[in-house]
């Protein structure tokens, strides 16, 4: 708006009350021109904030119910031959039966060496300083392999420990398991063994003490002075037909996405599935808090600031169609038995009661109306469509769009309008003065001090 700051009196740095008027009564149109300019660009900037609180309000809903759908559906897996495998979900396994065939377990190579010609305590060798380089790796035809991802271990025989508890206890310090185990002769001997999986076998390779050589050398393309009594072996496991190896017995992932086999012996076991009622309460209910939060911001927003508004109308009538039919896919009357429900103002409403006997009856087809594997639950479409409504080619994209460029081009045009007017008023300032004969500065600043303002160009 064009205002004036009209001086008391007219002073020789000031402008005098005649010529303030003057150039008011002249200025009047062009300010009324200034003003309409203002309020449009007020009303542009207000018709943004409320289309920016739009989407952002959809983006928070559909941020919230994709956490509920899909992998954020918790579920829990049941075996049905627990002497062969256990079974638990981390919560994202799709729901559904799953038939394993375990063929063998994963387990370590075992070497065991001679019997000790002394005791578990007693002196073995000269106690020279002797070497133990333990390589792993795979044993094949053409021999043995080493594995790149496994590194080798060195272990330090020398007098301070070269009896069988002390070397035993040396290649613990290393990281491989070793006892001493005392034979139905009563003589003693070293139990080394591997990790799990068929590339861990071992080769050892001894240097230094004669002795020690010819107990625990061991390679099993070459010189074996160790006994295997056990090899190296992945478990091997079908799931549903298709051949699965693992160097664990814990499987995690890759047999059942999201799941985890821990196996304990040979044979077949079907592995269940299911949605935890629990969980797909809990996830309902923060469903419908979140979908009547939306809801109540587009209510109101639709009563105000975006009344009539294009963009609201299409995201308050889409979400509001779906759960009506139910996307086509989902049976609202389903949907009514499972408890869920609209009332006259458009919020989602949870029965209780009717919840806790569907999930009571059927877990899993409670849970299929809520949110399905591809996409197809009322909770997975209200999400998409959230996400259509915000995309870069939605209708409330393109009303933002439009609305900026509004504003831009306003500012700039009320810019140009401002500094045609201010050189306007200075001219009149200027001519009015000299016509009364009266002296007088700059007709923005009042005067050469810049002590007052004549006018704040829409300000």
């Amino acid at each position: 708006m064009t205002t004036i700051s009209n001086p008391t009196s007219a002073t020789s740095t000031g402008v005098s009350t005649d010529v303030y008027n003057r150039v008011a009564q002249a200025m009047a149109p062009a300010s009324a021109a200034a003003n309409k300019i203002n309020s449009s660009i007020t009303k542009d900037q207000t018709k943004l904030s409320a289309l920016g609180q739009l989407q952002s309000a959809l983006a928070s809903f559909q941020q919230l119910v994709a956490g509920l759908t899909g992998d954020g559906l918790s579920t829990s897996a049941t075996s049905s031959a627990k002497s062969v495998l256990t079974a638990t979900s981390t919560g994202s396994a799709k729901a559904g039966t799953y038939a394993i065939d375990v063929k063998q377990l994963a387990q370590g190579q075992v070497l065991t060496s001679d019997a000790f010609a002394t005791d578990a305590n007693g002196k073995v060798g000269s106690g020279t300083a002797t070497t133990i380089k333990i390589d792993f790796g795979t044993v094949g035809d053409k021999g043995f392999t080493s594995n790149g991802s496994a590194s080798s271990k060195s272990i330090t025989i020398d007098s301070s420990n070269n009896t069988p508890e002390g070397i035993a206890a040396a290649l613990k310090a290393a990281g491989v398991d070793a006892s001493v185990v005392k034979g139905k002769d009563g003589q003693y001997a070293l139990s080394i063994e591997g990790q799990d999986g068929a590339a861990n076998s071992m080769r050892i390779s001894v240097s230094g003490d004669g002795t020690l050589k010819n107990l625990l050398t061991y390679d099993p393309a070459g010189t074996q002075k160790l006994t295997q009594t056990s090899a190296a072996q992945d478990a091997i496991l079908t799931v549903d037909g298709k051949e699965i190896k693992s160097a664990s017995n814990s499987i995690k992932d890759s047999a059942i996405a999201g799941a985890t086999l821990n196996l304990v012996g040979a044979g077949k076991s079907d592995v269940t599935v299911a949605a935890g009622a629990s969980q797909i309460s809990d996830n309902l209910k923060s469903f419908v808090t979140a979908y009547n939060d939306l809801n109540a911001k587009m209510q109101k927003l639709q009563k105000g600031d975006l009344k009539s508004d294009t963009a609201l109308n299409q995201a308050i009538n889409q979400m509001g169609q779906l759960l009506k039919t139910g996307g086509g896919s989902v049976s609202v009357t389903k949907l009514a038995a499972a408890g869920l429900s609209q009332d006259k103002d458009g919020n989602l409403v949870l029965d209780d009661k009717k919840l806790k006997a569907a999930l009571a009856a059927d877990p899993s087809a409670v849970s299929q109306l809520f949110t399905t594997s591809d996409g197809r639950g009322v909770a997975d479409l209200l999400s998409a469509k959230a996400g259509a409504l915000t995309s870069s080619g939605s209708v409330l994209t393109k009303e933002t769009s439009l609305v900026t460029n509004d504003i831009k081009n306003l500012t700039a045009k009320k810019a140009s309008m401002t500094k045609a007017l201010t050189a306007q008023a200075n001219a009149l300032v200027a001519m009015y003065t000299a016509q009364a004969q009266t002296g007088a500065g700059s007709a923005i600043t009042g005067g050469g001090s810049g002590t007052g303002t004549l006018f704040d160009m829409l300000g």
